[in-house]
């Protein structure tokens, strides 16, 4: 039996559909797993039932964050947000932790998990960082590895990609602050911004600001590796 990964869905503020790309979809196929587009639900018994349903938990990019969600008030430059999602999102990471269920997140996913333990994050990174920054929007097809992200020996993403430093793409404006317990920061980029996060405690919670998905498809090894460790981790 292929694990079964709930992936959560991407909404327009009209809330007229629920989608997910095909880029996701393909990534955890190729990876062995079953993907299943998640909707935004906010009975806590409907999650419950979501979460004893699936194996693990697959949280995609998206639109920004709810900044009232890290006590701020909204930036200038601060985009769309979808509060349902927000609350879905939230609410059903805290119970996959709680149950040490697998986690992979990207883009946005990397910062809803570090919001759902109590950390924050820049609203947009060119208006709130204070130094020279990269082009972290990248002006390139979305399969090209624009810039680095460097990666410290003993961490789970290490492990998984048995590399020091490798090319990634690179779609945000927003990005992890302050990353707390049980998460440690497994990734960062040449400019000091945080580019994975993963959990110290838990079997397997792993999340990256950039887009996998994207670069598995195409066989870049690293992405790859990433997709099938999760899809591995759920099926144990």
């Amino acid at each position: 039996m292929k694990p079964i990964i709930g992936v959560t869905s991407f909404t327009e503020l009209n809330g007229t559909d629920y989608m997910i790309t095909i880029d996701d979809a393909n990534a955890v196929l190729q990876a062995g797993g079953l993907p299943v587009a998640l909707p935004n639900l906010l009975d806590i018994s409907d999650i419950d039932e979501i979460v004893q349903s699936i194996d693990g938990l697959y949280l995609t990019g998206g639109y920004d964050i709810d900044p009232t969600l890290f006590g701020e008030e909204p930036h200038p430059k601060l985009g769309n947000i979808v509060p349902s999602r927000d609350a879905f999102e939230l609410m059903l990471i805290k119970r996959f932790l709680e149950l040490d269920k697998p986690i992979l997140g990207v883009c946005r996913g990397c910062q809803i998990l570090n919001i759902a333990v109590g950390g924050d994050m820049y609203q947009d990174i060119s208006a709130q960082v204070n130094h020279d920054i990269l082009q972290h929007k990248q002006l390139a097809p979305k399969t090209h590895g624009s810039h680095f992200v460097d990666v410290p020996k003993g961490t789970l993403l290490h492990q998984i990609t048995g590399s020091d430093r490798f090319r990634i793409n690179s779609r945000h404006h927003q990005s992890n602050r302050n990353v707390p317990l049980p998460l440690r920061v497994s990734g960062v980029a040449s400019d000091g911004i945080i580019e994975a996060v993963e959990s110290e405690i838990h079997s397997f919670v792993l999340a990256v600001q950039w887009h996998p998905e994207s670069m598995a498809t195409s066989g870049d090894e690293p992405s790859v590796k990433i997709f099938k460790a999760f899809v591995e981790a759920c099926r144990k």
